[in-house]
């Protein structure tokens, strides 16, 4: 592979149509890939059709098959569902349909087809590929079509993007609308929590995944679930009575709320399904407990896609346009992919094929099997499941005699109870004595500092902010005093949660009212990424970083931006300013700047988001990310003192006995803070290399400004691994 920056100035568009569609079950965030479609297409000046309802749009053609502007995908980023519609069709699947549908798209010159769908859609689309110089030759036959288009016409490209919210795609660590639909399970999970207070119940909760568990797994992850049921792991011989004895002891705990999440498509080791109504009535015929049971349904698809599913979607979609540029004759069709932070583009049919061994392996009981094969991100999920989930009794627990330490330090991050209860509870697992720091590095000199059990951490999971508390001061004033505490209370390994600015979330509304400009401040220190990323899924118009410099003649081209802008049918514009961007291109300037220019045209809103952003209760990902995490950090520790005791005393004295645990490509690492030192700005308190700054011109790309954009990464089909597609273990939980 070339390994020259490429810029796609050399990937010219002209002379080329591209069509997209949306097929199959709509999911969040198709919209957000059907944009940037558009508007990279049109970018690198292809002309762009949407394709409306599917494959019946195709087949039907006329009015459904319609060239579109880049204005024609404004304000659509942040609305649920698909725009351009979506339906079942079953002409398709004839020939004679699939005849039509090459004609309807010769006609407009359309020879590169990018869909959005599931994996029924895009098998579907590479049969019509490999069947597309057969039915050009039967339409010149027919008179239809002269010679001249056969020759001009003769290949079809297509590039397939999954949107499914049951994240039953091998090759993607996830699938457009996986992280939405996460969402809206855990907002119902939570409002149910709160009912806890009030009553004693046990709650069966019905998802989706008809062939996938991921939902109902990750869910169960994120909340604490009590039992899950999914069809690639069924529950041994006599669940029955295992899962009813957890919730007869729960109850004796006092634990005042029991959930059970189940698959639709749950199955027991003989292959039979587990309904949620079974579960029900086992439990009130058992144990006489006050049961409900929820069942999803279509919610889960519903409502506005998250954050990740916009810029998944948005990068999927930039990704998709350059891998139909660089098609030819001979490139297979391909799949756009997520790899731990990468794009990647794979095979379709060797994804294809993968994902239907995975439902062959349990159809035939080989369900050890069918984990590994839907990857190791699905299996790291079920294993962290296994541990935190069930308790074994006293008598079977190795005891190590080491004392572990866990606390909370800087700002409060959501997230962090989820942490600490994944390592208080791997620790116990694990035979050592756990102990709860209050007050971060404060406390500990003060000697605040307690042994902490398993059941103490019972639903802490979705709760916000730090219950173990957290204080901003630094350990340097304090460190005699902790050493102390450490020797006093005997600790013989501390596991530290926090950083130097954590922040959990920004949700924008990017559907403001008229000829209105808002210019938002976003936290983040002195690094940009909440800003950055934030603009990406709100569609934003600039972004100031402090990464990256900017002076008086940015800020002027920008305002002349949105001043053209405004004048078409786009009324709305959206900045964001990183709090520590510039000492003196302030949030009040910039506002000022904007109002002043924009007078007669547009007028401006300010809003600085504040601690609002630390605030409510964590997503899906900061859950599960913080569990995972947190169990690996403890499991790890446990390797580090069992290493390094020598006659009764632990010797922690090499760099690598101080790690930070965290995500790099597409792995999780532990790497010696001693090493991290020289990659750091403490200064500033942000990493000297920032990954996500090579997202940065996607950003301006969808918003209509010219830049370049490395794609160096890009431009080459990736065969990977297939045995193991799912390999990260990613942002994308």
């Amino acid at each position: 592979m070339d390994h020259q920056p490429k810029f796609f100035e050399n990937l010219s568009g002209t002379g080329k149509a591209i069509g997209v569609l949306t097929s199959g079950g709509d999911a969040q965030g198709m919209n957000a890939a059907v944009r940037a479609v558009v508007r990279m297409g049109i970018y690198v000046k292809a002309k762009v059709y949407f394709v409306y309802e599917g494959y019946q749009g195709m087949v039907d053609g006329g009015d459904n098959i319609v060239e579109v502007s880049w204005e024609s995908v404004s304000s659509i980023l942040q609305v649920g569902g698909t725009v351009i519609g979506s339906a079942r069709c079953k002409s398709f699947r004839t020939r004679e349909g699939r005849l039509q549908a090459a004609y309807n798209l010769v006609q407009r010159g359309i020879t590169n087809l990018c869909v959005i769908g599931g994996d029924g859609s895009l098998t579907g689309a590479n049969l019509f590929r490999e069947e597309w110089s057969g039915l050009l030759e039967e339409l010149a036959q027919k008179g239809k079509i002269d010679e001249e288009a056969v020759k001009k016409y003769a290949y079809l490209n297509i590039v397939g993007m999954v949107g499914s919210i049951d994240n039953d795609f091998c090759g993607t660590d996830m699938t457009i609308g996986t992280d939405s639909a996460l969402h809206r399970i855990i907002e119902v999970v939570d409002a149910i929590m709160t009912t806890a207070q009030s009553h004693q119940r046990t709650f069966v909760l019905e998802v989706m995944g008809r062939h996938c568990g991921y939902l109902a797994l990750v869910s169960a992850l994120a909340c604490g679930a009590d039992w899950v049921f999914i069809p690639e792991y069924p529950p041994e011989e006599g669940w029955e009575d295992s899962m009813c004895v957890k919730l007869s002891e729960n109850r004796a705990r006092k634990k005042r709320l029991n959930i059970i999440i189940v698959a639709e498509g749950a199955i027991d080791c003989h292959n039979k399904p587990i309904t949620s109504e079974k579960v029900k009535d086992l439990v009130v015929q058992r144990l006489g407990f006050d049961t409900r049971v929820t069942i999803l349904g279509h919610v889960q698809r519903g409502g506005t896609p998250s954050a990740f599913d916009r810029i998944l979607a948005s990068r999927m979609g930039v990704e998709a346009v350059l891998a139909l540029l660089e098609g030819t004759p001979d490139t297979p069709a391909c799949v756009v992919s997520l790899s731990g932070n990468q794009a990647v583009r794979l095979p379709l049919m060797e994804c294809v094929q993968m994902t239907q061994e995975v439902q062959k392996a349990m159809d035939e009981g080989r369900f050890v099997e069918a984990v590994r094969l839907r990857g190791r991100s699905f299996e790291n999920n079920l294993n962290t499941y296994k541990l935190l989930s069930q308790k074994k009794p006293d008598a079977e627990l190795p005891k190590t005699n080491f004392n572990v330490a866990v606390l909370n330090v800087g700002a409060p991050a959501a997230g962090m109870n989820a942490a600490v209860r994944a390592a208080v509870r791997v620790g116990i697992t694990e035979g050592h004595k756990m102990f709860a720091v209050i007050d971060g590095f404060e406390g500990f000199s003060r000697g605040k500092i307690k042994e902490i059990s398993w059941g103490d951490v019972g639903g802490w999971t979705g709760q916000g902010g730090s219950i173990l508390g957290t204080k901003r001061t630094l350990p340097a004033k304090y460190l005699e005093k902790i050493a102390d505490q450490m020797r006093t209370n005997n600790i013989n390994a501390l596991m530290v949660i926090g950083g130097f600015e954590t922040c959990d979330r920004i949700k924008q509304s990017a559907s403001g009212t008229k000829r209105r400009v808002f210019i938002i401040e976003t936290m983040g220190g002195y690094c940009g990424y909440l800003a950055n990323m934030g603009a990406l899924a709100a569609g934003a118009d600039a972004a100031y970083i402090f990464e990256e410099q900017f002076d008086i003649r940015e800020l002027q081209a920008n305002v002349e931006h949105l001043t053209e802008k405004m004048k078409t049918s786009i009324q709305r514009g959206l900045v964001l300013r990183n709090e520590n961007c510039n000492e003196n291109y302030t949030t009040d300037f910039i506002y000022q700047l904007y109002s002043e220019e924009g007078k007669g045209v547009f007028d401006c809103r300010k809003n600085v988001l504040g601690h609002m952003q630390q605030g409510g209760a964590p997503s899906p990902f900061d859950r599960n990310f913080g569990t995972k995490i947190s169990a690996k950090a403890m499991q790890w520790i446990s390797k580090k003192l069992k290493e390094t005791y020598r006659k009764g005393k632990v010797f922690a004295n090499t760099d690598d006995s101080v790690c930070l645990l965290g995500m790099r490509r597409r792995n999780l690492v532990f790497q010696p803070v001693a090493e991290l030192k020289n990659e750091t700005d403490f200064v500033h308190r942000i990493p000297m290399e920032q990954w996500w700054l090579k997202l940065r011109p996607l950003m301006k790309i969808l918003a209509k400004y010219k830049t370049s954009y490395d794609v160096s990464d890009s431009g080459q089909l990736e065969h990977v691994a297939m045995h193991s597609p799912k390999e990260a273990e990613t942002g994308a939980i």
